[in-house]
Parts: C-alpha cells; structure tokens; sequence
C-alpha cells in the first residue's frame, strides 16, 4: 500500500512519524528501539500485535502500546491514493485516551446443572465428572439405563423458572424427584415435589426446549445446544471445561439512581430501558430502575435510550467516543478529505468484514471512516449529532444480517435523528443501517450510498460532562453549524425532547405535576400560585401527565433549539387567597371560593354556622387556632337515626297489611 510519510507528519504534527515497510520482520530492531524509549507508541499494523506486545513487556513498556490498523482499513483497497487523509486520521484518532473501564468479578467453583431429555445428558456429564462438579436434571419420564457406579447426581424434574448468571444461577424445579437406589432395568424415582430450588455456578440446557432467557447467547455461563447436534454439544463440552475460576467482566453501563426519571410515588413514568433491554438485566426498583451488572450483556440500548443520562455506556463513555471523533474527523479535513462517512461496527463481525472485503474485494472506500465500539446498539443521539456537527457527511451502522438480539433502539435512535437533520437543512438518507454477512453485499451497500456534502465549518466543541449534557451540547453545535437550521422541529413519539401543554383552564394550580417532575421542568414559585415550565429540561418522562389529578396535561414531542438560552414561561398562575384571619397567603383563590361555593347551605356542617364555613378561608395555623378556640367538635353532626329492627320491618309489614285489609 502506499505511504506517504510527509502527508501524515503534517497532519499529525505532535507525533514523530517513522515510517517502514516491515518492522515485524526485516525492521524489527528499528521498532524494538523504539519501544525501548519514552513516550506512547502506536504501531499502524495489527497482524504482528503479539509480537510487539511481547518486545514491549520484556521491555514494561506494555501499558504504553496501541494499535491501528491502516492496512485493511485504508491502504488495501481501490481507492489507496486517496485514502491518505483516512490513514492519518485512523492514526489521530487512535492516540486519543479512552478511560479503562470498571469491571465486576464473576466467580465459578465450577458447580453444573447439566438439564437435558435423555441419554445425551448423562454423557455430556462423563465428559465433564473429572473437571466439574456435575448434576443432571432430565426433564421427561424416559427410560433410563441406571449407572453401574454412581459417580454424579442424577434427578428427574422441569426447570419452571432460571435467574442469575455465571456463578449465581438459581432454578425453581417442578416434579422434582431422587431415583431410586434399586432400579434395575430403567431408573425408577421416589415421590415428586415441586418448588424445588438449586443453584449452581454454570447452566447446561440439553433440553431442546424453548431457552430459559431471553437472549440466552449473551447470558454467562448458560450454554444451550441443540440435542440433535453432536458438534454444538461438543462445543458446550469444551466450554464448560474453561468456566471454573474468577472472571471480569467489564461494568458495561454505570447507572446513577438519583436522576431516575422510572417512576414517582408509585406512578410510572419512563419506561424506555426497561423496554429494550434483551437480557432482563433492568428491572424496577422503588422510584428507579435497578441494572444487574451481572446479566448485563453491553447492548448499551438502555444507555442510548436514557433521556436524563441515568444510565451511561462506559465501553468507552459517550465523551471520550466524541473525543474520537472529534480527533478523527477534524484531522481527516485537514489532511484535505471530503465528504466523510462514518462507519460504525463492531469488533469481531465489523473487522470480519472490513479485512474480507480488504482481502478478497476493493476495500472501503476512500472516505469511509471505520469506527470500532463494543456494541453499534451503544451508539446514541449525541454521538449522531456530534458526528455531522464535527463535519461527517452521513453515518451508516454495520449489523449482522441477523443481529445477535433486538435491534429496536438503534432504530429508534436513528428515527429521532433523521427528522432533526433533515430540519437543519442535511438533504437525503444520512442516518442508516447496512445489515449484510456477505462482504459483497457490504460492498454494493457502501458503493449505493449518495454522495453528500457536510457542514460549511465543522464545529470543534470539546465533549464535557454527563450523557445528557452531551446531548444537548452536540445538538447545540450542529444546529449552529447546519445549512439551513430551523428553530423547531417535530419529533416522534417518544423521543426525549419536547414540551407540556396543560389546559389552563382545568388546572388547578395543585402543583401535583411539579412534585412528580424529576428534572425540574416543572417548577412553581415560592411567592404566589404559578406553575412554569422549562422545556430545555424535559425528558417527555410523562410523570406530570400520569400524576395531573385534572388529566389536563399532554405531551408533544420536538425540539426548540431556542429553548437552552429560554427562560422558564408561565404556563398558569393566580392570585393567592389570603387568610381572613392573618392575611398569608394559601392556596389559590379561584380553588378556596370553588370550595366554599359548593359547601355553603349545602352540606350539614356549613348549614347553620358561618364560622365553620370561615375555618375553610383560614391558613392551616389559623384554622387550627379558630377550631380550639371555639370549641369546635371536628365529630360534630346531627343525631344518627334509630337503628332499624328486625321487629321494626315486621311491625311495619303487619300495619300497611291491616290497612289494606281496612280498606278492601
């Protein structure tokens, strides 16, 4: 491929460029003195990765080694001379620093429940009775050849209900049941129970009936196979073997409670994370939501779908992928390169791709920028935004053709982001997904996708603070940088971003809406009866709408660009009523005269006395005062009618039967 050593020394001018041809081989003393010295060091080739990590840690220089790979994404392709912008900017970008992030040990002692049909199971735990500790569990009334020797547990029962992961799985089993030590022909069974509960470190499902969770391929340490399929069942086998010991596993998602917009008071509001996630990791928990590290398989759709930045991807954070690619596109456009797309993809089926069509076809085009994350799912509104505002021309997620679990949230996101660029003036599809397995039909994919031209000035805004302040900052930026921005633009249902409209003239001012409000959009004022109302903080939650006594609130999805520097608006206020006794001000006036309105003459406390109708115009200091002072009864009511008899129906029953008996 072709290198151009003084095209990538003047575009990344804090880094010294050494370029060679084969430092892993003919050139391998050049790159050991150069791991030998101070200072990171990226090498632009991933082939030989194990060498040079080997070279660097003879020489503790481990921790200071990256990689990039150059080759496959940029040089092998059709379009090599022009991709020197894209080499550099892979390069730039690469150096940017990305936080490691927190991981949680899973531990495994190595315990299995092996549940399976038949036979099959049993000899999936001789293949496993020397390196774990084996129980089978066969969920049918098969017969069964008993073992000559005993050298595991062997139980009848179906598994009702599974929870947990690896090391801490727990199972409900129904028709529980011990075999009989003196079963001779075929393995006969005591009594059964059920509501039998087991826990074990690794789960082996040989049942070959329907998964015991959801999205089981990313459950650790629950293997499934298929019964009837000897390699899948050898595969589970030498699987197996590998789980016995301490684990990390990387906290995909860091989660704050506090911000929670899930539910207030036991009304529930979002519901967004627990709707998407494939795994059943979210569940409620009181007034938030509770993540299961444990289970979590790293979707990140949850994270993308938060609306107040509760839940957070850490692999990498939002603000360190934005300083990616912030670094990747600001040094492509200086390094002279046009209408950039930005590819996301995953790390194993991505780089499949990517190195096949390298390979064996014309390679990415010139202006396709890869970006490799743990997950595409992760990929939220902010990084979207930033990526057009930084200058990217369009944005395509490469998936499986069958992705791995449901993709609803990254659909979602690109439905919310469409609108928003098309409302800035970003002609035609920028936003897509490419699903393809066949490096082929990525191809004609990546070849299909139209020309367009990008922001007139890239923005440059650094990424700081939380998920939601990211957001509204890249959304911020891109809209001052759009072609032809408009101030409002509709959404769609759902999105986190819109405003309240309240009919004023069914509420009440009881400010219900503000208590259950988690960020603050709502707000009263601590002077006289005003509900208000800051759009730039709402999250479209739905809490207020749920908790309005009146119902007289209804949501509407958009984004006012004008509302970051807006000022809070007045969506009702009222004159207070004042105490007839010490002149504060409480509660509303309309709401008090509404009251008194309808109690005057009417109920039998308020019939006669003119002071119990006052104590209603009174604060609730002065109500107190007037009720001790005059001795008021708050039980106080008219005599109860005489409780009605038996006798009493009977006497009256037999007087109407005479007078009619008179009459006639």
């Amino acid at each position: 491929m072709p290198i151009d050593g003084a095209t990538l020394r003047r575009c990344l001018r804090d880094t010294e460029v050494i370029a060679g041809r084969q430092f892993c081989r003919a050139e391998l003393e050049r790159a050991r003195a150069v791991l030998a010295g101070d200072g990171a060091v990226t090498i632009a080739c991933t082939q030989e990765a194990p060498l040079f990590r080997e070279i660097a840690e003879e020489q503790s220089r481990a921790e200071r080694l990256t990689f990039v790979n150059i080759r496959e994404a940029a040089g092998w392709s059709k379009d090599s001379k022009a991709a020197r912008p894209k080499m550099a900017a892979l390069i730039a970008a690469e150096a940017v620093d990305v936080p490691a992030p927190e991981y949680i040990a899973l531990e495994s002692a190595g315990v299995v429940l092996i549940y399976g049909r038949d036979e099959q199971a049993i000899e999936v735990a001789q293949l496993l009775k020397d390196h774990l500790d084996v129980t089978v569990l066969i969920d049918a009334a098969a017969d069964l050849a008993p073992v000559r020797i005993t050298e595991f547990p062997i139980v009848k029962g179906k598994i009702r209900l599974a929870k947990g992961h690896l090391g801490k799985f727990e199972v409900t089993i129904d028709g529980y049941a011990t075999p009989k030590p003196s079963s001779r022909g075929s393995l006969e069974f005591d009594g059964a129970r059920d509501d039998a509960q087991s826990r074990c470190d690794i789960l082996i499902d040989l049942s070959g009936n329907t998964s015991l969770f959801p999205a089981a391929d990313l459950r650790d340490g629950y293997l499934r196979a298929d019964p009837g399929d000897a390699a899948a069942m050898l595969r589970v086998v030498l699987k197996a073997r590998d789980l016995t010991g301490t684990f990390d596993k990387p906290r995909y998602v860091n989660f704050r409670a506090d911000i929670c917009a899930h539910s207030r008071s036991k009304i529930v509001g979002c519901h967004r994370c627990l709707d998407l996630c494939p795994t059943g990791a979210i569940r409620p928990d009181g007034d938030h939501v509770m993540i299961d590290a444990g289970i979590c398989a790293g979707c990140g759709q949850c994270a993308a779908a938060c609306p107040t930045g509760a839940a957070a991807y850490a692999l990498p954070s939002s603000d360190a992928l934005l300083r990616k690619l912030r670094t990747l596109l600001a040094t492509y456009h200086a390094a002279s390169g046009k209408q950039a797309i930005i590819l996301f993809h995953d790390e194993t089926h991505g780089n499949e791709m990517i190195s096949a069509l390298a390979r064996y076809g014309d390679g990415l085009p010139a202006n396709v920028l890869p970006v490799a994350v743990n997950e595409v799912t992760q990929i939220g509104l902010e990084s979207i935004a930033a990526a057009f505002a930084y200058g990217a021309s369009a944005v395509r997620f490469l998936l499986r053709a069958k992705p791995r679990h449901d993709i609803t949230g990254l659909a979602q996101s690109i439905a919310l982001a469409q609108p928003i660029l098309s409302g800035l003036g970003f002609a035609g599809v920028r936003v897509a997904t490419i699903e393809a397995d066949d490096p082929d039909l990525f191809a004609e994919h990546l070849d299909a996708i139209v020309l367009m031209d990008g922001v007139p000035r890239p923005a440059t805004f650094s990424a700081v603070g939380g998920k939601r302040e990211m957001v509204r900052l890249s959304l911020r930026e891109l809209h001052a940088a759009a072609p032809s921005p408009i101030d409002v633009v509709a959404l769609p249902h759902g999105a986190p971003f819109g405003t309240v409209n309240v009919d004023v003239a069914g509420c009440t001012l009881c400010l219900s809406c503000v208590s259950a409000c988690p960020t603050g959009a709502l707000s009263d004022d601590s002077e006289r009866p005003m509900l208000r109302f800051a759009e730039d903080a709402c999250v479209q939650c739905g809490l207020c709408k749920a908790t309005c006594p009146e119902k007289v609130i209804t949501l509407q999805p958009q984004i006012d660009f004008r509302a970051a520097t807006a000022t809070s608006r007045i969506i009702k206020q009222e004159e207070p009523f004042l105490c007839i006794r010490c002149g504060e001000p409480f509660g509303t006036k309309s709401s008090v005269e509404r009251v008194v309105a309808k109690l005057e003459g009417k109920h039998w406390m308020f019939k006669d006395s003119m002071k119990r109708l006052d104590v209603i115009k009174m604060c609730a200091d002065c109500r107190v005062g007037a009720v001790v002072e005059d001795n008021f009864d708050p039980f106080g009511a008219p005599p109860r009618p005489r409780v009605r008899t038996t006798e009493d129906y009977l006497r009256e029953r037999e007087r109407e039967q005479t007078e009619r008996e008179d009459n006639i």
